[in-house]
């Protein structure tokens, strides 16, 4: 699937940890319903053979709803599930190294805190930037927030787009406005609520204020 900036406008993020006993595809696809624009499969403990079932089950899925489907960290997954790209951050495998194994034709994104960090990941071929932590983070206890000043920075240097990732909710989507991002990356703001599809369509109308 060829990237597209408008993907990012409203990125979920999965994190089983809040399912309260659905099934993450169950989940997925009343956020897909509700349209939510590129998903990333994110499973830092699984099973490796396990992770793959789980990524070919969303492959499928996501692809119904013509979404592209990310995997966190592993090129490996992604090729072998047909899935359309993966994310990378700082401590993971390189973007470099990710583009070498995946081609030309996948998506690839990367974990950016500072324009240093971001002009590196644009020069070693990532088609965009996920930056933070916006407002902390519920999934990542270490994650350090950025600035406003920090994300224009980031924008201003860069050619590729970017969107905003770490504790967005739909009180705090409106302090990321006029900042030059595409949009946003969304873990908890959506996987915690207690009505997904509500909290993803209002969402998606706040992201394109942004």
């Amino acid at each position: 699937m060829k990237f597209d900036q408008q993907m990012l406008r409203l990125y979920a993020v999965t994190d089983r940890r809040w399912l309260s006993g659905r099934s993450l595809e169950d989940v997925v696809e009343e956020a897909l319903a509700a349209g939510i624009t590129m998903v990333q499969l994110r499973e830092k403990h699984m099973d490796p053979e396990q992770f793959l079932k789980e990524a070919c089950s969303l492959r499928v899925l996501c692809h119904r709803y013509h979404v592209p489907l990310l995997i966190d960290d592993s090129p490996e997954i992604c090729l072998r599930s047909g899935a359309d790209g993966v994310h990378v951050g700082q401590d993971d495998m390189s973007v470099q190294k990710a583009r070498a194994l995946l081609g030309p034709d996948k998506i690839i994104g990367a974990t950016a805190h500072n324009v240093a960090e971001a002009l590196m990941a644009e020069r070693l071929g990532a088609d965009y930037l996920g930056c933070g932590a916006a407002f902390g983070s519920h999934t990542k206890e270490n994650a350090r927030p950025i600035d406003r000043s920090t994300y224009r920075d980031i924008t201003y240097a860069v050619h590729i787009p970017v969107c905003a990732i770490g504790g967005i909710t739909e009180e705090n989507i409106g302090e990321l406005r006029h900042l030059g991002l595409s949009g946003v990356a969304v873990i908890s703001g959506i996987f915690a609520s207690d009505q997904i599809g509500a909290s993803c369509r209002k969402l998606l109308r706040l992201s394109s204020r942004l």
